[in-house]
């Protein structure tokens, strides 16, 4: 069973970890990306934390005879756009995580939770 010591260090990673977290949640909102479908006549541009904040549309890509192909394009610049901001939350919260995570030593919290 770990000592107070070792319990005190425990909770000061662990509130390092939750404030770097919330320091790249905040980052992230603030943060954009852009998805393109159709050689870029549709752009969106999607915050990391994935709120679509645009959507830009070329008029050479506007057919009224052919809506349906507006529309695949749409949904496939905002997947596009998502995806990328998946990544970049991927990225930015595991250079928190698996830093912290690893200096963090759960061997002896086995016996707290067991």
């Amino acid at each position: 069973m770990p000592n107070q010591k070792q319990l005190n260090q425990m909770m000061r990673q662990m509130q390092k970890m939750q404030d770097d977290m919330a320091a790249v949640q905040q980052e992230l909102s603030e943060t954009t990306v852009e998805g393109t479908a159709g050689g870029g006549m549709v752009k969106v541009t999607v915050t990391g934390t994935g709120e679509v904040r645009t959507v830009s549309i070329s008029p050479d890509v506007v057919d009224p005879d052919d809506v349906e192909m507006l529309e695949d394009l749409v949904v496939a610049a905002v997947s596009d756009g998502l995806r990328k901001a998946n990544e970049l939350q991927h990225d930015k919260m595991g250079s928190v995580t698996g830093g912290m995570m690893g200096g963090l030593d759960l061997g002896g919290l086995g016996g707290l939770l067991g």
